[in-house]
């Protein structure tokens, strides 16, 4: 009994939610980052081992969206990573 009670318990309810937050930004982040790597290969840049590592350790979706938008326009890919 005591068990089942915990479930339903608001603390609980509020991590359930907070995993489920964090599980979808998770998520997006990895997209995102699936995303910057497409578009590489598909204009034909070359990715190096690290620029992927980088790249897929990210978790700050706000980086994530200037790599992308440098990706674009990268020639290398290690231009993502670069101040302009």
């Amino acid at each position: 009994m005591v068990g089942s009670y915990f479930w339903r318990h608001p603390l609980a309810e509020q991590v359930r939610a907070e995993g489920r937050e964090e599980g979808r930004q998770q998520g997006r982040a990895e997209a995102k980052a699936q995303m910057i790597l497409q578009i590489l290969e598909w204009r034909g840049v070359p990715v190096s081992e690290d620029v992927r590592e980088q790249v897929n350790a990210s978790t700050d979706l706000d980086q994530l969206d200037i790599w992308a938008q440098r990706a674009v326009h990268a020639t290398e890919a290690t231009e993502l990573f670069t101040e302009e």
